[in-house]
Order: structure tokens, then C-alpha cells, then sequence
């Protein structure tokens, strides 16, 4: 008898303990969103790519953009008014092409404004969905990336770049191949880039940004903090709201691994003093 019970706590602690506290942590999230919805008068959506614990057994994903994103993100956009404002929260490390230009086509042709905050950062495929906003806002620690092409493991403009300086007879097919696919991937992609910023600003600049942003200027990984962003010409200011931080700590890591970050979770105004009593 002692035993049963005993598997019914384990079975209590290891299977409805996790539902419970994930079934709070998104009535917390719904809570906030419509909090700063009220605020500003927008629909707010969140584009949060985490390692969250997932599954019976504490299992964790990493996430990027993916089709389901863009269906999701898109409904949302289709039950928002026209004259709504939408807010989206953005923190991701990228993912499926085709997903981030369907979330941002759709954004550039929302008719009330639109503004992407970037808490942490939005490379490659979420600096893209950013492009698409009227307003950018980032924390001032806060990066994007570029949006250049990948082919494979391999970045466009050097697949381009590895068969323009050598022979054509010493070139294989292959990459033959991949460099025309690359040529094509390349000018799509600088036209789509070029297309969502034209509404904010002139086609000339439109033209220089997409160019510096998807021909190959960095490296795929590359960091562009706020102030590069802002001397590039983009339309981002440092304005985030604390809202914005709030919402991002019910986003948590998992914590199936020792965090190795620790620090005292309180805010400091001031220099600690080192004075003795």
C-alpha cells in the first residue's frame, strides 16, 4: 500500500507538477501581452525562440523559424484590424527563409503601423521579418544580422566569389550548379529586402541598404548592434519599453543544465559602496 502511494506522488511530482506550472507560465504570458496591448493599443505577438523543457520527461528544443511560425503569426495578423497597430516581440536566431518572408511580406502590408522590438537579438531570417516594420526598437545591447543567401552550409556571394576567380575548366558542376542557384538566391533576395524598406524610405537608400545586407558585406553571423544599424540607415531607436524585458522572463531557458550565469536578481542605482560600518 505504501508503494502505490508512493508512485502516485512520483507520478504527481514528474507528470502533473510540469503541466501545472507550464499551464501558469502561459496564463502569465497571455496576461502580459494583453497588459501591453491595452498600453499601446496594438495587437502584440511574439516570435520567441527559446530551449524550453518540453514532454514527459523535461525534453528540450531549440526552435526557429518555421512554416508553423508563419501560420500562426499570419492568423494573427488576419484577425487584426487594419486600423490596429502591431507590436512584435522578436528574439530568434533565424531559421526557414520561406517563413520569414511570408511573416514579413505580410507585416509590410498591414496599413497601421507596424514596430518589431528586438530585446536580444534577430539574425538572419528575424532581421528580415525587422525589415518589414515601420519602426525597429532595440535594446541598446541588442543586435540583427545580415540577411545574405545560404546555400547548404555555404554563403552565397562565396560560392559566387570561390567560381569567378578561377577557370571555368577547373570548376566543377556541382558548383557550377550551386553558384547559379546562388546568382538567383541573391537577387530575390536583395529585391525582397529592397521592396519591404522602399515605403519608409527613398528607393535609392532602399537599394543601399538591401545591398549591404544580403551581397555578402559580413560574415552570416555578424552583429549589428543598434548604433551600426542606425549609421546603416535603418529606422531604430533604443526606446524599449520595460514591459518588453518583463515579458521576455516568462520566456525562460530550461533549466535541465547548471546555468552559468548567476548574479543577484535585483536592480542597482548607483555604485555598490565599499564602505565599512
Amino acid at each position: 500500500m505504501f508503494g502505490v502511494d508512493i508512485f502516485w506522488i512520483l507520478m504527481l511530482f514528474f507528470f502533473v507538477f510540469p503541466m501545472m506550472k507550464q499551464w501558469n507560465l502561459e496564463r502569465m504570458r497571455v496576461a502580459a501581452l494583453r497588459t501591453l496591448e491595452k498600453k499601446r493599443g496594438s495587437r502584440v505577438i511574439t516570435l520567441i525562440h527559446r530551449q524550453e523543457t518540453v514532454g514527459f520527461f523535461g525534453m528540450f528544443a531549440r526552435n526557429f523559424i518555421n512554416i508553423e511560425d508563419s501560420e500562426e503569426i499570419l492568423r494573427a495578423i488576419r484577425m487584426t484590424s487594419e486600423d490596429t497597430p502591431i507590436d512584435l516581440i522578436v528574439h530568434t536566431p533565424g531559421g526557414l527563409l520561406l517563413a520569414a518572408e511570408q511573416i514579413a511580406a505580410a507585416l509590410n502590408k498591414h496599413p497601421a503601423k507596424v514596430t518589431v522590438f528586438v530585446p536580444h537579438y534577430a539574425m538572419s531570417g528575424g532581421t528580415l521579418i525587422a525589415l518589414a516594420a515601420d519602426e525597429i526598437v532595440m535594446d541598446k545591447h541588442a543586435v540583427l544580422g545580415p540577411v545574405d543567401p545560404q546555400i547548404g552550409q555555404f554563403p552565397a556571394a562565396s560560392i559566387i566569389k570561390a567560381v569567378e576567380e578561377k577557370p571555368i575548366s577547373e570548376v566543377d558542376d556541382q558548383t557550377l550548379i550551386l553558384a547559379d542557384i546562388s546568382r538567383k538566391a541573391m537577387v530575390q533576395t536583395k529585391q525582397f529586402v529592397k521592396d519591404l524598406l522602399i515605403d519608409n524610405i527613398s528607393e535609392e537608400e532602399a537599394e543601399r541598404i538591401a545591398t549591404v545586407l544580403t551581397q555578402g558585406t559580413w560574415t552570416h553571423d555578424y552583429p549589428i548592434s543598434s548604433e551600426e544599424a542606425v549609421k546603416l540607415g535603418l529606422f531604430v531607436n533604443t526606446d524599449m519599453p520595460d514591459e518588453i524585458r518583463e515579458i521576455m522572463q516568462l520566456y525562460p531557458q530550461s533549466t535541465q543544465r547548471r546555468p552559468s550565469v548567476h548574479y543577484v536578481p535585483a536592480p542597482y542605482y548607483g555604485a555598490p559602496s565599499n564602505k565599512k560600518d
